[in-house]
């Protein structure tokens, strides 16, 4: 059977497939979402929300808006490769640098609202095969009524670190071999106090444990002992308490088992995230391990980057060129953060060279300028985008922060104006007059605003895209409306006259 055409249609409705659902939908594009699995996963995986994906996830309305007046800064103690001594930290009027939010309720929030938005959401169907033409990509199903196809306009691979849609499209991959093997198991400790909470190093690897007296405690054994033990082999208590054991040199009771799973920082990077029709998103694009908890913020990051690119070429609004431009940014991206997280297992490994080396870093945390570096790294602060204009690169590809505005109709701020979804043009008091008369042609995908800042700003005109980053100021001395037309034309398509 094959059902009428959808013009997206994503594989996996995991976090990122439900959040690129959200996006596409909120900009009116009709999508399908195949997820293979017939309930949520109820089961301990990732929880941390860093600074940069719950500044991004507010603006997109995903989350609260924070008072765009507020001054200094929101600060909270991390770890970088079970070292304490990092901290996170980002302005007060983003929030707070880091959310802690069970996987499970982000799913269940997604879903819910994604639903609510009309997207055609299918659990327990599973994308088997993908088929590319010129003008559509032909994708089969199983359901548990059978197999049918679909045919989309375009298709993205939300589907995990075994993507089916990556391998059909024969997308090539570096890849990097595990360095340490680690068990994970939810259980209930015989003498929780005893235990040793967070990050504890023995004579063979690392381990990461959160006691609960009263419940069931989540214990991570990281090893780096040789040989490494297969991924696929079943998991078991024994096996969870002489790991942990062995590395803390102690016996450690434990007991009623509630979740059991193996993991390693084996490392894969997608070598395209577009193939023609077919593009890639989360698990399916980047695989590294879980140090740092950067996994789901790179893939969410993925679906906002997206899903604002997408929606214009589906609509023709823009051309499949702004799609090569989804694989330069979250491919750079992507590549950072799988390159920060075998530093954090570099410096992991026992020996008593990287004893030192381990030493020395902690030091190296405790000044400002390392820690900066660092933090803004891991909460995602760091990223930025290749300009346009190469000699803009104090503003264009940077994240705007929040900031307090005051308009015709009264109190706003970036991040509320950025809510609907839709490029933002900030026009100051001394702004070129001309400006506003040359983003009209672009009015069905930018809005502009008259503002007065509350704060000095080095442009006095600046363009947004809908993620959140600068698309063009008027700060690196392009105050002309041509300049302005150049990026309009760039980041969201041809003036509205000329399409």
């Amino acid at each position: 059977m094959t059902e009428p055409d959808v013009d997206v249609l994503i594989a996996g409705g995991g976090p990122v497939g439900l959040l690129l659902a959200n996006e596409l939908r909120k900009r009116g594009v009709p999508v399908v979402v195949a997820e293979a699995t017939e309930t949520i996963r109820q089961e301990p995986r990732a929880g941390t929300l860093h600074a940069r994906t719950v500044q991004s996830l507010t603006r997109s309305g995903y989350l609260n808006a924070p008072d765009g007046n507020s001054s200094g800064k929101h600060s909270v103690p991390f770890h970088f490769a079970g070292l304490s001594g990092l901290t996170i930290h980002s302005p007060a009027s983003e929030g707070n640098p880091l959310l802690n939010l069970p996987q499970e309720e982000l799913e269940r929030d997604l879903e819910r609202s994604a639903r609510q938005r009309g997207t055609d959401l299918r659990r327990g169907h599973r994308v088997t095969g993908i088929r590319p033409h010129d003008t559509a990509v032909e994708v089969t199903v199983e359901s548990p009524r059978g197999e049918y196809s679909v045919r989309a306009s375009y298709v993205v691979g939300a589907d995990g670190a075994r993507s089916t849609v990556r391998e059909q499209a024969a997308v090539t991959n570096d890849t990097r071999s595990p360095t340490f093997g680690a068990v994970l198991g939810m259980v209930r400790l015989t003498e929780p106090d005893k235990v040793p909470g967070g990050w504890s190093q023995g004579p063979t690897g690392w381990t990461l444990i959160n006691p609960n007296p009263t419940g069931h405690s989540r214990v991570i054994a990281h090893e780096f002992t040789r040989p490494l033990p297969d991924h696929r082999s079943p998991l078991d208590l024994t096996e969870l308490r002489t790991r942990t054991s062995r590395i803390l040199g102690f016996e450690v009771g434990m007991s009623d088992p509630d979740f059991l799973t193996r993991f390693s920082d084996f490392c894969r990077l997608a070598d395209s995230f577009r193939t023609g029709r077919v593009l890639l998103a989360g698990d399916a694009a980047h695989v590294h391990s879980p140090l740092g908890g950067q996994g789901v913020n790179l893939g969410l990051q993925d679906a906002l980057n997206l899903g604002w690119k997408l929606s214009l070429v589906v609509s023709g609004s823009a051309g499949e060129d702004l799609l090569d431009g989804y694989h330069a940014e979250r491919w750079a991206a992507a590549r950072r953060v799988v390159d920060n997280t075998r530093a954090q297992a570099a410096l992991m490994r026992p020996g008593e060279e990287v004893d030192r080396l381990r030493e020395l870093f902690g030091e190296l945390l405790e000044l400002d300028e390392a820690n900066e570096l660092v933090q803004r790294r891991i909460s995602g602060q760091a990223v930025t985008y290749e300009p346009l204009d190469p000699t803009d690169t104090l503003h264009e590809g940077r994240f705007q922060p929040n900031l307090g505005l005051t308009g015709p109709d009264g109190r706003t701020s970036v991040v509320e104006l950025l809510t609907p979804g839709n490029g933002v043009l900030l026009l100051g008091q001394h702004a070129c007059p001309a400006l506003e008369d040359a983003a009209r042609a672009w009015k069905d995908r930018v809005e502009v605003h008259r503002v007065d800042p509350d704060e000095p700003q080095r442009w006095n005109a600046a363009l947004l895209r809908p993620d959140g980053y600068l698309a063009w100021t008027d700060a690196a001395g392009d105050v002309s409306a041509t300049g302005l037309e150049r990026h309009l034309t760039h980041y969201f398509g041809p003036a509205a006259t000329a399409h």
